[in-house]
Formats: C-alpha cells, sequence, structure tokens
C-alpha cells in the first residue's frame, strides 16, 4: 500500500498556481512591451524553479529512510530515478535563458515541453510500480493541466500580438 498524500500538498499546489495565473495574466494585460516582458521573464524564471522542484521529489521518494529494502538509491531503478529528477531542473534552466536574453516565447514553449514531459513520466513511472503516495498522480495531472493551459495560453496570446483588457 502507497502511503497518502497530505492534505497540505494539495492546498499548497493549488496555491502555487496563483504565481502562474497572476502572471499570465499580467503578462497579457499590461500596455507596455518592456513591462510585459518582465512579467514573462517572472513567468519563466517562476515556472522554472517549480519544475526544478518537481524533480527534486523524485530524490525524496528514493531517499527516503523509511523506504522497504531494496526500494534506496543503491538500485538500478532508483539510480536512473535520481537521474531523471535532475532533468526538469536542467529544463528548467534551458527555459531562463532565453527568456532572460529577451525571448520569452522560446523559454514559455520549453517550459511546455517540460511540463508535459514530467508529468508523463512520472504517469510511466507510476504504470511501472515505482513508489508514489496515494493521489499524487491525480493532483500532479490536475495542477499540471492549469499549469499547461496558462503557459499555451500565453505563448499563443503572445505569438498571435493578442492582449486582455479589463474594463
Amino acid at each position: 500500500m502507497s502511503p497518502r498524500l497530505p492534505p497540505a500538498a494539495v492546498i499548497l499546489g493549488l496555491l502555487g498556481l496563483i504565481p502562474f495565473i497572476g502572471l499570465g495574466i499580467a503578462a497579457l494585460s499590461v500596455p507596455n512591451e518592456p513591462q510585459a516582458q518582465r512579467y514573462l521573464l517572472a513567468l519563466v524564471a517562476y515556472g522554472a524553479v517549480v519544475l526544478a522542484f518537481l524533480g527534486g521529489i523524485h530524490w525524496g521518494f528514493v531517499l527516503h529512510p523509511a523506504l522497504p529494502e531494496g526500494m534506496g538509491p543503491d538500485s538500478r531503478r532508483d539510480a536512473t530515478r535520481l537521474g531523471l529528477g535532475v532533468l526538469p531542473s536542467l529544463i528548467g534552466w534551458a527555459a531562463v535563458v532565453p527568456a532572460a536574453f529577451a525571448v520569452p516565447e522560446v523559454g514559455l514553449a520549453v517550459l511546455i515541453a517540460g511540463y508535459l514531459a514530467t508529468v508523463l513520466g512520472e504517469h510511466q513511472l507510476r504504470r511501472r510500480g515505482a513508489l508514489l503516495p496515494s493521489g499524487y498522480m491525480a493532483l500532479r495531472w490536475g495542477l499540471s493541466v492549469v499549469v499547461l493551459v496558462v503557459l499555451v495560453t500565453v505563448l499563443a496570446l503572445r505569438l498571435i500580438g493578442a492582449k486582455i483588457t479589463f474594463l
């Protein structure tokens, strides 16, 4: 039986969506481009930090001291999982670099690919029997869908030059 997901994880996960939504709206609604670029960079940076956190979660799952025998970092499967846990950090960094050099749309596209790859990879891990708390994948899919909708919407509207206005 897998451990239960703490209720605080759900609450904090949902609260973590606020910067995505707020920065996405800000990036599309400010009237001047330099300010929009700053909001986009903030969105990409926040997205990269969260993506790195998602990789780090798997280090915690593998290195947890209460894991059953054979589930620690010496097993081949868990060594692979530790390696894969580093990839989201690298993808996040790859998103920040172009955003920092005035091409935030490329950063958004990299983040979209990173979030999609991470949740699909976790889905595969779960299907192969990787230790994940009960409810973890439901939370990850829910949060990932919201993040992906925000990132795709911001990218698409930026590419067509659209702004949102509030009356």
